[in-house]
Formats: structure tokens, C-alpha cells, sequence
């Protein structure tokens, strides 16, 4: 029978597993099962029942990135956290690649693993109903394809089973609304993984001004959805390769709160909706689409501007086949602090910019 809750630890250093485990059992409540090897580790997911896989990557009989690709093999959905011995960016943009949810970094925190943790097993609970919904909804609507026509009263109530069933399953797809985000990326092959290396280095800004762990993971949250509204943008607007006129200038001003009309129904996501909606503001209250000024615009939406701006600049785009290089890039970026950036956010990406592409 299936248990919540339940860790698989892939760890080949004894007394970092014990440790670990103590931890998740004691202070998360969770079911941890510890496996010395790849290989056990494999054998063990196998058998089934597990929320969520923590690997350490350097496991010396299996190659870090060929053991998440079976354990994503075995389960697809499976939530994957990868503890690295140190950072790499291009080790990292693989470990996502091969399907890793998220990495941690010796030491580790363990307030961070915990946090991780959390929403790691919260989304695979979320994924694992969205199947059952799926196939329930599936069922359902093959049932009602061979319903005789003649019984009226059957068919309405099948009809009404159907209609809740179909919000239960709308309410499933708006929490994995971010595969949406990543559709909007690939709309267009310059913005491909756009929204996902503009949260790499929100995230390393927001780390170095040393945010808390949630605040942290609100803004990967906003900087995975924020272009969201671009779905309401003509591909024309977005593809084209001169310059806007005013008025397709206008219409591209409107995504960010496109964006944030899709997400307000979504509750759960009440802190990411503003961070969404202020992107495209400016430090000195020019930007759109309400022209806030300074430190009325938020923190984190503050950092996804910059990180956003960057990451722009270092790519090609539909207007702009070249991009900058780095230095032509960290000078515009230098040279807009006080007018789109906050003075404070530039200094802290200035201190790791060397870290980044």
C-alpha cells in the first residue's frame, strides 16, 4: 500500500546519510530510506511508493546524470534533488536537462533541504492527482461516448459527474501551469529556455543579497512564469525583426498583466502575481504597465529585471541576430543603474556576474 511521505536517500557517504535522515525524519516527519549505491538505489525506486529522490552526484558506481535518467525512466514524474559537491552553472543546466528538480551544494543547509523537500513531495502529490484526474476524466468520457442516446436522464446525470470531474481536472492543470510558461519560450527558438536562465540568475542575485530561502523561491517561481503573458502577444509582434510601432508597442506593454490575470485565480501563487505584473517597471518610474517608482516596486521583481535585462542581452532575438557580449552587456547594465535598475540589485549582480555566461 502507499505510504506519503516517503524519501528515497541515494547517498554512498554513511555519515552524511545518517545525518540527513535524522533531519528529515525528525524535524520534516518524513519516511527515509537510505541506499548506500546507484544501483540499490535503483533496485529500491523500483519497488515504488516514493514522494521524492534525494542523489548525491558523484556516486561512485554510476555516473550522477545517467542515475536521474533511470530514475526518470522508471517514473517519469518522479521529483529528483541533486547534492553537488560544488557549484557548476553548466553541471546544474544539465542535472535540469536530465530532469533534476532542484540541487543543494555542500555544506548543506538544511534549512533549505527541508524547504525543498516540502515542495518537492507537495508537487509530486499535485502531478500524481492530475493523473488520477486524467484518467478518471478519460474513463468518464469513454463511458459517456456509449451511452444510448434514448436515456436522457442517464446521460444528464453522467453530463453532471462530468462537469465536476472537468473543474477538478482545470484546477489540476492551473497548478502545473508552468509547463504553459515554458510553451511560451519555445514559441519562438531565440526565447527557447528564456524564462529558465533568467531564474538561474534571479536566483544568484537574490542568494547574494542573502534573501530568505522562501523569498528566494518566489522569485524562481516569478521568473519561470513571468513572460506568461506573452500568450496574449501575436507571434508577429514577437518574432518581428525591426522595430515595434506604437502601436504594436502597446500591445507588447500589456503581457505583464495578461500575465498576471492567467495567474490571479491561482491562489496558491498570490506572491508571485505582483512580482509578474512589475517586471517591466523601472527604478526611476518610467517603465510599465503603472510607472511605479523605487522601492514602490518590490524587491524581487526589482532582481527579475535585471536578471531578465541580462539575459536578453546575451542572447539573440528576432531584432538582434548578434548578442552582446558580456562586457557590452554588464556596461548597459552599469550605465541604466538609478534610471531601469536599483543601484543596490546592480551591485549585487555585479558581484556575480563573473559566474555567469
Amino acid at each position: 500500500m502507499y505510504e506519503a511521505n516517503r524519501i528515497l536517500l541515494i547517498n554512498d557517504e554513511e555519515q552524511i546519510s545518517v545525518f540527513l535522515r535524522e533531519k528529515l525524519i525528525v524535524s520534516g516527519g518524513y519516511m527515509v530510506t537510505v541506499e548506500p549505491s546507484a544501483r540499490s538505489g535503483i533496485e529500491a525506486f523500483k519497488r515504488g511508493g516514493f514522494d521524492l529522490v534525494i542523489i548525491r552526484l558523484e556516486m561512485p558506481d554510476m555516473q550522477g546524470l545517467s542515475l536521474i535518467r533511470q530514475l526518470k525512466e522508471i517514473e517519469p514524474d518522479c521529483i529528483i534533488i541533486v547534492l553537488l559537491e560544488d557549484f557548476d552553472e553548466q553541471l546544474v543546466k544539465e542535472i535540469t536537462r536530465a530532469g533534476g528538480y532542484d540541487y543543494l551544494k555542500k555544506p548543506i543547509n538544511i534549512e533549505k533541504l527541508l524547504f525543498l523537500v516540502k515542495k518537492g513531495v507537495e508537487l509530486h502529490g499535485l502531478v500524481s492527482a492530475h493523473h488520477k484526474l486524467s484518467q478518471s476524466f478519460k474513463e468518464q468520457n469513454l463511458s459517456l461516448q456509449k451511452q444510448n442516446t434514448l436515456l436522457a436522464k442517464r446521460i444528464e446525470e453522467s453530463t453532471k459527474n462530468l462537469t465536476r470531474l472537468y473543474e477538478d481536472l482545470r484546477n489540476t492543470y492551473m497548478r502545473t501551469i508552468k509547463v504553459l510558461a515554458h510553451a511560451i519560450d519555445a514559441r519562438d527558438h531565440y526565447t527557447h529556455s528564456h524564462s529558465e536562465n533568467v531564474a538561474t540568475y534571479a536566483v544568484m542575485i537574490a542568494e547574494e543579497m542573502h534573501l530568505p530561502a522562501e523569498q528566494v523561491q518566489l522569485i524562481r517561481e516569478a521568473c519561470e512564469l513571468h513572460d506568461l503573458g506573452k500568450i496574449g502577444v501575436e507571434d508577429s509582434i514577437l518574432s518581428k525583426p525591426t522595430s515595434l510601432d506604437e502601436k504594436e508597442w502597446e500591445n507588447m506593454k500589456k503581457h505583464p498583466l495578461i500575465g498576471a490575470q492567467i495567474l490571479e485565480p491561482l491562489s496558491f501563487l498570490d506572491g508571485v502575481i505582483d512580482l509578474v505584473k512589475q517586471h517591466h517597471e523601472h527604478f526611476d518610474g518610467s517603465g510599465y504597465p503603472m510607472g511605479l517608482k523605487g522601492e514602490e516596486i518590490l524587491l524581487g521583481a526589482r532582481i527579475l529585471k535585471i536578471a531578465d535585462a541580462y539575459e536578453a542581452m546575451r542572447s539573440a532575438r528576432s531584432y538582434r541576430k548578434t548578442p552582446l557580449t558580456k562586457e557590452q552587456a554588464v556596461a548597459e547594465i552599469k550605465k541604466n543603474s538609478g534610471i531601469q535598475f536599483d543601484p543596490k540589485v546592480v551591485e549585487a549582480f555585479l558581484r556575480v556576474v563573473d559566474k555567469l555566461p
